[in-house]
């Protein structure tokens, strides 16, 4: 257990995929009710859109922002996702994250155009390329990916990193970095097998076959498939009920499921026990149950 520090720490790397045409704005029905802010309190943002949707506005939405590039994941996007994901959980009115692109494309690769630049392994090493993708998996709060379109390369890879997907019924779920004489750089090879299990990484990974919503929601790899104009919306009444709940117990609940990737079952077990113990001490544990013992709603503080 000495080094249970070094284990709750995800690590990410980056690399990716897929150029295409140019995008389409986000359409459907929800919008221009979801989405109209792209300002944080240190200015306009770039590549993405933020605004507080919900009943109570205590649920983030960030959409990825680059429709001619099917929101390929440059430096500047990232820089972007990372500020808004930081202020997101500095506020203590929000509850969780919803991550999503456009109809056409969650992320369709990586910028390419990026990527070519560096020409050789130093280049990229020194640079330290991707490192500060990882962000997404520091993140404390619940983050829900909903995807539509194109989730290729390093789109795939950063729905990976989110705590729950959702995808819309036209998804497309890939990693083709082999087509390009490279490798999944951002978690690709390692999330995904965890997800789907060897067989079906192995032959998505060596040959650049897409997966669909319906696939990926029979391998795991998502828990829910909606219609394309239905999916944000959706995604927003599930992360809304993750924000009713006391923001302390949601934060370990979340640790000890990402601790369990790391660690032996015994030592699973033996982390969630003392977790579980240590929520007895807690405002919200006491609230919760007396609530239920009394048959009422519970008001709890997240603490």
């Amino acid at each position: 257990m000495a080094s249970l520090g070094h284990l709750f720490r995800n690590l990410g790397k980056t690399l990716f995929v897929q150029a295409c045409r140019t995008d389409t704005a986000f359409v459907g029905s929800v919008a221009p009710r979801l989405y109209s802010s792209q300002t944080s309190g240190s200015g306009t943002y770039t590549n993405i859109k933020v605004e507080k949707v919900g009943e109570k506005k205590n649920v983030t939405l960030i959409q990825l922002n680059r429709p001619k590039a099917l929101n390929a994941l440059c430096d500047g996007l990232i820089k972007d996702l990372n500020h808004a994901l930081d202020e997101a959980e500095a506020d203590s009115t929000i509850g969780a994250v919803v991550l999503t692109g456009s109809e056409r494309a969650f992320a369709a690769g990586a910028d390419i155009k990026e990527m070519q630049a560096m020409e050789n392994f130093s280049a990229v090493y020194n640079s330290d390329f991707s490192l500060s993708w990882n962000r997404i998996t520091n993140c404390k709060k619940p983050v829900l990916a909903a995807v539509n379109g194109f989730a290729l390369g390093g789109g795939c890879e950063l729905a990976m990193m989110c705590d729950i997907i959702y995808a819309g019924e036209k998804a497309q779920f890939g990693q083709p970095e082999i087509t390009l004489g490279t490798i999944p750089g951002a978690g690709g090879t390692q999330r995904l097998t965890h997800a789907i299990g060897k067989s079906k990484a192995m032959e998505m990974i060596l040959t650049g076959n897409r997966m669909s919503a319906q696939e990926a929601e029979k391998a795991g790899l998502v828990s829910k498939v909606f219609p394309p104009d239905q999916l944000v919306s959706e995604a927003v009444k599930t992360a809304e009920k993750m924000a009713s709940f006391s923001k302390t117990i949601v934060t370990i609940c979340k640790e000890c499921v990402n601790a369990s990737y790391n660690m032996t079952l015994t030592e699973g077990l033996h982390l969630e026990k003392r977790f579980f113990h240590a929520t007895f001490s807690t405002h919200d544990r006491q609230e919760g149950m007396t609530a239920f013992v009394e048959k009422r709603a519970p008001d709890f503080k997240d603490c």
